[in-house]
């Protein structure tokens, strides 16, 4: 929202005041369907029509005569019933934009402190293409809060008790392999041999299904804590956490905690939040049925889980084990400040990305740790297989009478990532008839069936590398790396965030890294060209970034002509990133951000085919397009950056 908008909104509202003697309503400018109706539009008329009992259009010729008086209006128009149509002085807007094009709405930001979990990969093997998504998506939420001003804590909860890896634990107890020093000490990856090694313990329990209460006897070990089976369990998770950090590092993803599930155990935050649930009679323990001896939360007859078929969710199993709805119902609690209990915290010893990160300790902690938890609002990204229960703790928090922070605890949803078939074998996957004739391809992580993450990565920077020196075969191959990182991390970003996050993505390789079309390539591409511009300015007449600052503040003279409908509409574009960003963390929908990147792209490099900017002759024309240059780069970097995408230097 520019400064001009919010100049003419605010005196719409002081006119209204002085106007009729009442509070204005909130007056949002929006814009018209096309230029020639005008520059924004106005709906007010018609609310104050209900409150002052007049009809709209007059309301609005009243409007209209004080809007007309404010210096940024050039004219005002009524259309239709009561519509308040107002051509702006576009010279003064587009002056106005070049300190900080597209900055939020002042007001969006709140002192209470946010918090995003996102990824949460069990740690027990590689992180797949799926977790990328999640990785992505919960990235960009914590970037787009904070541009519009928010405190953000970001987390990745480590479930380093649960069956996954109980299961790698029994494949090294039980399938008689090297150590995890030894593995460690091997040629490959850690996480990559425990892929395969999870496959195998999957393998084992289908072969010989009564090697499944090898699985619950692990559990309880692993729960109890002090003994072989823990440390290990403990060694292997600390391992495979540090490969998952290490891997989202090269998209530009890092956290600022990770909580572990054996802490939350050990801490015993399950007890307290249990003791306040029985308290408050909010569970029960189940006498006879098939849930008999285990402790269940009852559903019936709440309208949230009408479609649920059965409505006594088990928190506490018969053999007092917790299941995971119960363990997130305590963390949400202490996200939240409302359990009264808290973790220790370590600093993680060379974190990869050299970003600090802060470990959770059940054995006290660093003294001069910072304060985690206690949030105003949570975010949870979790897929959308997760939804029951993610409702679950939602309801635990409502039923202990924090109906408040229920509210404030949001599941940030997504569908899975799939392949296309073509992608599918070019990864290396074998594929027969039916699978080439399906329009994707399904992965599952107990059979070994995906793609790693890493293997994905490698792939897109070895493609997008062959493509780099093709067009440039004068780089160094230092060069050549460091372009195609940046082009395959990017690609990757774009791709993972211009779906809605409720459609499953089929991800292909080929449009992945289009140079053409609603990609990564094609966005990165537009902003190349607005810096090329300016350093040929900077070439041919000795511009520099400080002279350029200097053009940028002194802006545009009065005098200058208005800018025409093609500048406008870029000018218009630029100026929205605030509120396109207030609005994709409002409806939880971060594809909105990457279809106003991909939309601004487009109006930019139509008007780069279109008219002259440095080869303009009239030189007002020419300052004008070179601020508007300006303009695109900054806005469009900050959206760019938005999305966790860098821009390359050439491509």
């Amino acid at each position: 929202m520019s400064a001009t908008f919010r100049r003419i909104e605010s005196g719409l509202a002081a006119a209204i005041a002085r106007r009729f003697g009442i509070d204005p309503p909130r007056c949002t400018a929006t814009p018209t369907p096309e230029p020639a109706l005008g520059d924004l539009a106005f709906t007010v008329a018609f609310e104050l029509a209900r409150t002052l009992r007049r009809p709209p259009r007059l309301i609005a010729t009243e409007l209209a005569e004080e809007l007309g008086r404010l210096a940024d209006v050039r004219s005002v128009v009524v259309a239709g019933g009561g519509y308040l149509n107002v051509f702006v002085d576009r010279a003064a807007f587009l002056a106005g934009q070049l300190g900080d094009p597209g900055a939020p709405r002042p007001g969006f930001a709140d002192p209470g402190k946010v918090i995003v979990e996102h990824t949460n990969i069990n740690p027990n093997k590689a992180a797949h293409i799926g977790h990328l998504r999640n990785a992505v998506l919960g990235d960009t939420l914590v970037r787009a809060l904070r541009y519009l001003g928010r405190r953000v804590e970001v987390q990745n909860y480590i479930d380093d008790t649960g069956v996954q890896v109980a299961d790698l634990v029994v494949g090294f107890e039980d399938l008689g392999g090297p150590t995890p020093s030894e593995v460690a000490r091997r040629p490959g990856r850690f996480d990559y041999y425990c892929w395969d090694l999870y496959a195998q313990v999957t393998a084992l329990y289908e072969a010989e299904p009564e090697r499944r209460k090898r699985r619950e006897e692990t559990l309880h070990r692993m729960e109890a804590g002090d003994n072989p089976t823990a440390a290990l369990a403990a060694d292997l998770s600390g391992r495979i956490v540090r490969c998952h950090l290490a891997t989202m590092a090269r998209i530009g993803v890092t956290y600022e905690l990770l909580p572990r599930e054996s802490d939350i155990l050990r801490l015993q935050f399950w007890s307290r939040a249990f003791e306040l649930l029985r308290e408050r009679g909010a569970v029960h323990l189940e006498a006879a049925g098939k849930n008999r001896g285990c402790w269940v939360m009852d559903l019936s007859g709440d309208p949230e889980f009408a479609d649920i078929e059965d409505t006594q969710k088990v928190l506490v199993r018969s053999n007092s084990t917790v299941t995971y709805t119960g363990k997130d119902i305590a963390y949400q609690l202490w996200k939240f400040g409302l359990l009264g209990r808290d973790f220790g915290y370590r600093r993680l010893p060379d974190p990869p990305a050299g970003h600090p990160v802060w470990i959770t300790s059940s054995d006290g902690g660093e003294p001069d740790a910072p304060a985690f938890g206690g949030g105003s609002l949570v975010y949870n990204v979790i897929d959308q297989r997760q939804a029951y229960p993610q409702k679950v703790v939602a309801k635990g928090l409502a039923a202990l009478g924090f109906g408040d922070a229920a509210a404030r605890s949001h599941h940030f949803s997504y569908e899975m990532v799939a392949l296309t078939p073509a992608c599918a074998a070019d990864l290396g996957m074998a594929l027969d008839a039916e699978d080439r004739a399906r329009p994707w391809i399904e992965m599952s992580g107990r059979r070994g069936l995906g793609v790693k993450a890493d293997d994905l990565l490698d792939r897109l920077i070895e493609r997008a590398a062959a493509e780099v020196r093709r067009r440039h075969a004068d780089l160094e191959p230092g060069d050549v790396e460091a372009i195609a990182r940046q082009l395959a991390v990017g690609a990757l970003r774009y791709f993972m965030l211009r779906f809605t996050r409720n459609r499953v993505i089929a991800f292909d390789l080929d449009e992945v890294l289009a140079f053409e079309g609603e990609t990564g390539p094609y966005v990165q591409y537009s902003v190349v060209r607005a810096r090329n511009i300016l350093n040929r300015l900077r070439e041919r007449e000795g511009v520099g970034e400080e002279e350029l600052e200097r053009l940028v503040a002194t802006g545009i003279p009065p005098s200058d002509p208005q800018p025409p409908d093609e500048e406008w509409e870029l000018a218009l574009l630029c100026s929205r990133l605030g509120e396109v960003v207030a609005d994709a963390v409002g409806k939880e929908e971060m594809s909105g951000i990457a279809r106003h990147a991909f939309a601004l792209a487009q109006s930019f490099n139509s008007y780069y085919h279109r008219f002259q900017v440095l080869g303009e002759t009239d030189p007002a024309v020419r300052r004008r397009r070179i601020l508007l240059v300006v303009l695109f780069r900054a806005a469009m970097e900050r959206a760019l950056g938005i999305m966790g995408v860098e821009v390359p230097p050439r491509m």
